[in-house]
């Protein structure tokens, strides 16, 4: 392979990692195998013992077209390895699970999706880890609750679906000051925008579902950083529970981040269209959006990343009645709870990715009945802003 550390990003987007066969074909191979055959016993043997360059053994451990994303997204975020997984949360499980033990403790962000608070209060507490949940945006409560014998941070860089941004730098510097290591969720910033590795993350979460596909198609997931993080613990966990990504849709993916930079740089654009045009909208309480000056850490986020990323959220006055109302009033938007998708979706997180929290906990994380999370897809900002008026009219 190429050495690419002096390539510009979409370069390494369409070549990084590539892995010819004997045949020299154009676009990257499916290799679309569950096993891998051996010459002799003591071929076997050996693979077994230790796996030497594109040596593979079986489809859950690694496979070619696997070990090309992974390559070109390592290459992408600046990472050493990664490992591609069967979904977002499959990755968020992985990257958890295999770096804590009971008895271990874990801070962590409150603002977060739903699975991802599943997985932190419900099944790292089950398995005897301690885990202190923190207001993401203030410094001191992370301070405070981070201890010395505190093994793991896990945060969201931007928080879904209400947008906080966090200072990464900060938060890691404070977790590496006491050994303890830092896993993002970095879905939000988008592997186009990401700082995460830049600013002390150890590891690197995607779900490659969202911007790497980008087109509703495939799950997917991958967890990036350190090679001996990657290819030692998250690896051994990963390879044994199951956790792999599908040989086709890894090459899905591959074949989609020749277009991830121009999908990502087109869809920012239209969420500044669209925040810019909603914000101070009479029947809004307020626009959410990073890349907005109304935002509450708009210079955080500005000092963090070039953009502000793909989605905005609104918080339509009335409630969920309103809210319903302006959902349904719409006709180019697509309703829907994925997003950083070629179509435009609209989510109502209170009853869909976030209904199983308590409306307490909902209305701590700012999460009111109002809002919708807004995601940009590839259609004319114009035609999408007059959407939202029009339906906004309509209630």
């Amino acid at each position: 392979m190429s050495n690419t550390s002096n390539w510009s990003r979409r370069t390494k987007a369409i070549h990084a990692g590539i892995r010819r066969s004997q045949y020299g074909e154009v676009s990257e191979a499916i290799f679309l195998t569950q096993g891998f055959v051996y010459e002799t016993a003591e071929d076997a043997e050996q693979r077994f013992i230790k796996i030497e360059g594109d040596e593979f053994i079986y489809a859950r451990y690694g496979n070619p077209t696997l070990a090309m994303f992974e390559d070109r997204m390592a290459a992408l975020e600046g990472a050493e390895a990664g490992f591609a997984c069967a979904s977002g949360m499959a990755a968020v499980n992985g990257a958890l699970m295999s770096l804590v033990k009971a008895g271990d403790h874990v801070v962590s962000s409150r603002a977060l999706f739903g699975s991802c608070l599943y997985i932190l209060e419900d099944i790292l507490t089950r398995f005897g880890v301690e885990v202190t949940l923190v207001d993401g945006r203030d410094l001191d409560a992370w301070q405070a609750a981070i201890r010395p014998d505190t093994a793991l941070v896990f945060l969201e860089s931007i928080s879904n679906p209400v947008m906080e941004v966090i200072d990464l730098k900060a938060v890691a510097d404070m977790a590496h000051a006491v050994g303890a290591m830092v896993v993002v969720d970095n879905v939000f910033a988008t592997p186009t925008y990401s700082y995460a590795i830049e600013a002390g993350a150890d590891l690197v979460v995607y779900s490659t579902t969202k911007h790497v596909d980008g087109q509703g198609r495939c799950l997917g997931g991958i967890i990036l950083g350190k090679r001996d993080i990657v290819r030692g613990p998250v690896e051994s966990y990963l390879k044994h529970t199951g956790g792999a990504m599908s040989p086709f849709n890894a090459w899905v993916m591959l074949k989609s981040l020749d277009t991830l930079d121009l999908r990502v740089d087109a869809q920012c654009d239209t969420a500044e269209i669209l925040a810019n045009g909603l914000a101070g909208h009479p029947k809004l309480d307020k626009v959410i959006y990073p890349g907005h000056p109304s935002h509450p850490q708009y210079e955080l986020a500005q000092s963090q990343s070039k953009r502000g990323g793909t989605v905005l959220a609104i918080d339509v006055k009335g409630g969920k009645a309103e809210a319903f109302r302006f959902l349904n009033a719409l006709e180019i938007f697509t309703m829907s709870n994925n997003f950083a998708d070629t179509k435009s979706i609209v989510t109502h997180p209170a009853t869909t990715t976030h209904q199983r929290l308590a409306s307490e906990h909902r209305a701590e994380l700012g999460i009111s009945d109002g809002v919708v999370r807004v995601s940009c897809g590839l259609e004319d900002p114009n035609d999408l802003l007059a959407d939202l008026q029009k339906a906004l009219d309509a209630i």
